[in-house]
């Protein structure tokens, strides 16, 4: 019987882990309450329960000889529970520090890096400390506009609102219950680009080619690679992203964002896991990202990080398509250079990620502007047909 690895989450990120992990042998075991999870369709066993159900962590610390996760909020104490019986890659730890955004920054922060300059606000002394910025303006200036982030459960966009005046702190805080928060100052963005590496228990680094990301409403929309704007800031991303591996301890797959303001570097955020921006890695390299986190949570050398392609480009498909009826799928029919990727959900949202494209090439221009061109082609109706 071949041995059988778990995941905790059952989206579509999991679900490219239970392929991977099936593609190369192992038995998978999915953890999640949604009983139509993508990941569990797939999985050999799916056990359909909440992250914190201890007779379902004990059943699936029995059945698995490794487990990792596919999203940043699984309840730690869960994580560190599977712990004591198997290995778990990322370590709760890592995954601590990555779900909150405090404490990611104060990480970040301890060990040399930038992040956007911040205020944490988790009491009503807090909103008078950061408002007499308006009023006394400080070496280090902060100032309106910024942005209010909820300290956990931020992704998407998700816990975040734009503060245009100090005065509409208070009234903003309450819009999301008054849970701990930072408050950030907005910088003025000229790139965002992503670095996504594997690190293995004994420490070798595999580095996928640094991607370009352009978000619309907090949402990944367009994700280019190889990125080559400002070598120098790439250089500096790469050497800062082994920086937070290597001071982590991180065994698994990490996805590194970074902000490009004038001539500064920013750490934005970290992924505990594959990243929506490394999705071009299925179809562009050599080893996928998931196929890494596999080799990474197993012990198993790590694989070639490299680019098959010169250049490629991956397009979201939010439900927010489906808005018209089932895109038109039909015309991507027959180009060798196209993959469609469909994650298998049962119902369009909007905002919800329910697939992707991505097109490869010889140019990165070439093949993003092609991808959103596929994208608008699929999803477009004639309106202009009336009975």
């Amino acid at each position: 019987m071949s041995t059988m690895l778990g995941v905790i989450g059952g989206g579509q990120l999991g679900n490219y882990f239970v392929l991977a992990a099936q593609k190369m042998g192992y038995q998978t075991a999915v953890l999640d309450p949604d009983p139509r999870a993508p990941a569990g369709v797939h999985a050999d066993r799916h056990i359909v329960a909440q992250y914190d159900d201890t007779e379902a962590l004990k059943e699936l610390a029995a059945i698995c000889s490794a487990v990792t996760i596919e999203f940043e909020n699984p309840p730690v104490s869960s994580l560190e529970f599977l712990a004591q019986y198997i290995p778990v890659r990322p370590s709760p730890a890592c995954v601590a520090i990555a779900q909150n955004r405090r404490e990611e920054k104060q990480f970040c922060e301890s060990i040399g890096l930038l992040v956007a300059p911040y205020e944490v606000l988790e009491t009503q002394a807090d909103i008078k400390r950061i408002s007499s910025h308006g009023i006394n303006p400080s070496p280090n200036p902060f100032s309106t506009p910024l942005l209010m982030k909820t300290t956990r459960l931020g992704y998407d966009g998700k816990g975040q609102q734009k503060i245009s005046h100090f005065s509409e702190i208070p009234s903003l805080w309450d819009n999301v219950g008054n849970v701990p928060c930072v408050v950030e100052q907005m910088i003025t963005l000229h790139a965002e680009f992503s670095i996504i590496l594997a690190r293995s228990a004994d420490g070798t680094i595999a580095m996928f080619a640094p991607t370009h990301n352009v978000h619309v409403d907090g949402i990944l929309d367009v994700s280019t690679a190889p990125f080559t704007g400002g070598h120098g800031f790439l250089q500096r991303g790469e050497l800062a992203a082994i920086h937070i591996a290597e001071k982590l301890d991180y065994v698994g797959v990490l996805a590194v964002e970074f902000f490009v303001s004038d001539d500064t570097l920013f750490v934005n955020e970290l992924a505990p896991r594959p990243h929506n921006s490394g999705h071009w890695t299925l179809d562009a390299a050599h080893t996928s990202q998931f196929e890494q986190q596999v080799r990474a949570l197993v012990g198993s050398a790590l694989g070639d990080p490299s680019m098959t392609h010169s250049a490629s480009a991956m397009v979201n498909l939010l439900g927010d398509r489906w808005a018209h009826g089932e895109p038109q799928f039909d015309l991507l029919q027959n180009d060798p250079l196209t993959h469609l990727h469909l994650y298998g959900k049962s119902e369009a949202r909007p905002g919800r990620k329910m697939g992707h494209v991505t097109v490869v090439g010889d140019d990165v221009d070439s093949v993003a502007l092609q991808a959103v061109n596929i994208r608008t082609a699929i999803t477009q109706r004639d309106d202009s047909k009336t009975e």
